[in-house]
């Protein structure tokens, strides 16, 4: 375009128009005026209709937008309290290359840190209201925008709640990726009980030393999970794993639905 403009100009024409069929106005950095466009897209590679990629693509009769990000696999782990999920997320991001981003930790990050995030987080955590959906994706989003170029991601403590799954959907969509499954370890109550009450000896928590709480929290987890379950379960992401045994064999489980994917 600059060749021709400077061209033209050379030869002193009389009245110059450009038009494009595409723009993008986050790409596009020239001070050249556009008089006419077509079709404003966002900063994404397209092909089709005489635009190729690597040569492909340019005879395809109509316009598609490529994936560039397809080969990403996206697991939301999910567990009951004391199932392990957080050991064997640090052994599956290890193994397969992927950003663990636990919602718990993300949360403590931004308020230590006192970010805009963080700290709008903490104004509604101090009046004992739940932080709204919009921050706390807000938040994935900016971890997810910190890692563009990983293998993809462990979600761990979100989504809970049906609207939370669609707005993580909707995320993930947004980066031309999606969700590839819901991993769910399954272990009996009884054992979970049993694993809390011994880790409450040596972790501090209140909430892992007193055992009427410790099955409250785990009938909340099950009345959240049930919902989550049927909304992976319709769209055929669903996986349960026996969470009972040694965390080899725990993870080789998980490795063999990953290994799926």
């Amino acid at each position: 375009m600059q060749k021709y403009i400077a061209f033209f100009k050379n030869e002193k024409v009389k009245q110059l128009i450009i038009a494009t069929l595409f723009y993008k106005p986050e790409a596009y950095k020239k001070d050249f005026k556009l008089h006419y466009v077509g079709l404003e897209i966002p900063n994404k590679f397209i092909v089709g209709y005489g635009l190729d990629y690597n040569g492909l693509g340019r005879d395809l009769p109509a316009v598609y937008q490529l994936k560039t990000t397809q080969h990403m696999i996206n697991i939301v782990l999910f567990g009951p309290p004391g199932a392990g999920k957080g050991t064997q997320a640090n052994f599956l991001k290890d193994k397969y290359n992927l950003v663990h981003i636990s919602t718990g930790d993300v949360f403590r990050y931004n308020i230590k840190n006192e970010t805009a995030l963080g700290t709008l987080a903490k104004s509604y955590m101090d009046k004992g209201q739940l932080v709204p959906d919009e921050v706390t994706i807000d938040m994935l989003n900016a971890e997810v925008e910190k890692n563009a170029d990983a293998n993809g991601f462990i979600f761990d403590g979100f989504p809970r709640t049906h609207k939370q799954a669609e707005v993580l959907d909707a995320l993930m969509d947004s980066k031309d990726s999606q969700i590839n499954a819901m991993v769910a370890l399954e272990v009996d109550d009884e054992i979970l009980v049993g694993r809390l009450l011994v880790r409450g000896k040596t972790s501090g928590r209140p909430d892992d030393a007193d055992e009427s709480i410790i099955r409250n929290r785990i009938k909340e987890y099950y009345d959240k999970t049930a919902i989550l379950k049927d909304y992976y379960s319709a769209q055929g992401k669903y996986y349960g794993v026996d969470g009972v045994g040694s965390i080899e064999e725990i993870t080789q489980r998980l490795s063999t639905v990953l290994d799926k994917l």
